[in-house]
Parts: structure tokens; C-alpha cells; sequence
């Protein structure tokens, strides 16, 4: 072998025991690995970024952008949960997923098919209570398998559909992969749906903050004004559109906390203490049209922007510890609405503006 090819070989197989290492991120790997070989000589100066023009890469970045837009949209998710709204079953979740991702595959890249399904996964593990790991890996296999159904679907297709036309003058069609490749994806779906259970299980040595905390309720105070659709109705007339994920713990009228009955009538000017899942809170108080904040309206400058909701854990030692809602001032100071409180191991009686870790007023 020449000087050249020794190199060549020598590059490589750096290269693949750093990706078996998984040390380092494979992009920064792959880069590295380039700029080696221009290095020792192996791949020509002027020509070590050429590949970039090549239309192949225009290709796939048109696809992963167009993945990545669908992702980001919801829609996938949406609907995946407007048709499984009450699905626990593990082998049936599984089946919505890798079904699901093998067809977006053979439109999309395979990455970006995963991208748009992996948050779903996440909330069918919660769901069902068990380890991500068993969901992921069979969707990889599933966006592989999909791949293969179409022109598109996967790079060596491409790759291949064009080396046709420069051979023969034509080249293979969107379709012209998808009876074997639609075949091999069906026979590959029922073998991960059905034998799921080989998938090594993976569990996390350290729980999430969500999961250290233990959050499952959060509370959020709201007023009935006099434009509030819930003006005159009862507390379950309120709650009920919440299906039993949320309830009323206080109503606080005037100077006189008054108790939650169900035949409560409600008056403008309460202010409703709400306890429940973060969905059911909004629920209620958008179908209640109620008010977070009387004195703390968006203006129509604000309401035309982008708003965004951040969940954050006062931890211990932080300069948040002792001081009221009312002190920090949020809104005041930074822009910033609260608009629900958790506590572990404690149910929140008082108004938001109140709570703090050592009173309450």
C-alpha cells in the first residue's frame, strides 16, 4: 500500500474508534476527522469542503428543515393525542409510535422524524410509567425501516436514484422503492411491536427536577370580574370542565375566606385559590374567562407578542426564601406574571400574593 492509503486507513479507523468511544459529539468527531486528513495530505486542500455543494446535501438539509418546521408546529402531537387520548397500554402505544414515525420517515429525514415524535414518547412513558428506553429504540429502528419506502426517504436512495440517471439517463421514481421497502417496514413493525421486551432497559442513575420535587399540583388564584362567563354560577358549574384534574380550595371574598361548596354561588370581585393539573388550570380559567391579575393586564402591545411560561424551583439558599409573592414584585420589575404556585407536601390556602416560606398574610 502507498503512503497515502496507509494514512487514509489510519484516519478512518481514528475516526471510528472515536465514534465507538462516544466521548466527544460525532459532529465534532466527523469535522476533526477532516481536518486531519487535510493535515497528512489525504484529502487535497481545495477540495476538503466541496461535498457541500454537492446537490445530495442541498437535499437532506431541505428535508431536515422541513422536519424540524413540523416539529416545532405541534401537529404531529396534536393529533397523536386527540386519537390516543386514553391509551396506557405499553404494546399499544408503542405500535401509535413506531407506525407513526415509519411512515413520516419515508417523507422525512429519519432524524427528523424521530424529533417530531420523541416528545410524545416521553408523555406515553409518563403515562404508563415506564423507562423511556423502551419506546426510543424501536422508534430509531421504525425511522430506519420507513426510510427505505421511498425516493427520499434516506440518503442512499438518493444516492443511488442519481447515479441511475447519470448511467442510464433515468432515474428510480418517488415510488419505485416502495413495494420492498414497504414490505420490509410492515415485517419490521410487528417484530418491535411484538418483541419490544429485548429492548435493553435503561434507567437514569439521578431523577429530573421535575421528579425530585415531586410536583403534581400546582395552585393559581384568579378573580371573577364582572365580564366572567362564571359570574352567578356554582363552583361545580365552574370545575366542571376541568373532569376532576382541578377544584376550587378557597374562595376568598372581601376580608372573609368563604368554604368551596360545589352549590357555592359566585360573586364578582371573588378571588378563586385553584388546585390542580396545569391543563385543568387553564382550562378553567380561560372557559371562565377569568382574570389572573386585576391590576396586571397585558397591553395590546404585549398581547400581540409572544408569551412564554417558565417553570422554576426555589432551591435552598436562594435570596427568593422568606419573601412573598407581593415583595418580589415580578411584574414590576421584570414584566412577569405569576400565575400558579406548588408546594410539595403542602396545600396552598392563601392568596398568591401572600405565600411566602416563613408567613403568610
Amino acid at each position: 500500500m502507498t503512503n497515502q492509503q496507509i494514512l487514509a486507513i489510519i484516519v478512518i479507523v481514528l475516526m471510528m474508534a472515536a465514534f465507538i468511544w462516544g466521548r466527544f459529539r460525532y459532529d465534532v468527531v466527523a469535522a476533526c476527522s477532516l481536518l486531519v486528513a487535510v493535515a497528512v495530505g489525504v484529502v487535497p486542500f481545495d477540495a476538503a469542503f466541496q461535498g457541500f455543494s454537492d446537490e445530495i446535501v442541498i437535499i437532506v438539509a431541505s428535508a431536515l428543515i422541513v422536519s424540524a418546521g413540523v416539529a416545532r408546529s405541534g401537529l404531529m402531537e396534536t393529533v397523536v393525542q386527540r386519537m390516543t387520548p386514553r391509551l396506557t397500554s405499553v404494546r399499544g402505544q408503542l405500535a401509535v409510535l413506531v407506525i407513526t414515525v415509519t411512515v413520516l420517515a419515508a417523507f422525512v429525514k429519519n432524524i427528523g422524524a424521530l424529533a417530531i415524535m420523541i416528545p410524545i414518547a416521553f408523555q406515553f412513558a409518563r403515562r404508563s410509567n415506564v423507562s423511556p428506553s423502551v419506546f426510543l429504540m424501536p422508534m430509531a429502528f421504525g425511522s430506519l425501516l420507513g426510510g427505505l419506502m421511498t425516493q427520499i426517504g434516506t440518503s442512499p436512495n438518493i444516492v443511488v436514484s442519481r447515479i441511475r440517471a447519470e448511467m442510464t439517463g433515468e432515474s428510480f421514481t418517488m415510488f419505485d422503492f416502495t413495494p420492498v421497502g414497504a414490505t420490509l417496514a410492515a415485517v419490521g413493525i410487528v417484530f418491535l411491536v411484538l418483541f419490544y421486551w429485548l429492548v435493553p432497559p435503561r434507567t437514569r442513575e439521578t431523577a429530573s427536577m421535575d421528579e425530585a420535587i415531586e410536583i403534581k399540583n400546582y395552585v393559581s388564584e384568579a378573580t371573577v370580574s364582572k365580564d366572567s362567563s362564571a359570574l352567578g354560577k356554582t363552583v361545580g358549574q365552574l370545575v366542571k370542565s376541568a373532569e376532576g384534574d382541578a377544584m376550587v380550595t378557597s374562595i376568598v371574598r372581601g376580608d372573609r375566606h368563604m368554604p368551596p361548596l360545589p352549590d357555592a354561588l359566585l360573586r364578582e370581585g371573588d378571588v378563586l385559590l385553584i388546585e390542580g393539573d396545569p391543563k385543568a388550570l387553564d382550562q378553567i380559567i380561560t372557559q371562565g374567562k377569568l382574570v389572573l391579575s386585576a391590576e396586571r393586564k397585558p397591553s395590546a402591545d404585549e398581547r400581540s407578542a409572544e408569551i412564554d411560561a417558565i417553570e422554576a424551583v426555589i432551591v435552598d439558599g436562594s435570596p427568593l426564601v422568606g419573601l412573598s409573592a407581593r415583595q418580589l414584585a415580578l411584574f414590576d420589575r421584570y414584566d412577569v406574571n405569576l400565575l400558579a404556585v406548588s408546594r410539595q407536601g403542602e396545600r396552598i390556602k392563601e392568596p398568591a400574593h401572600c405565600i411566602s416560606e416563613f408567613n403568610s398574610c
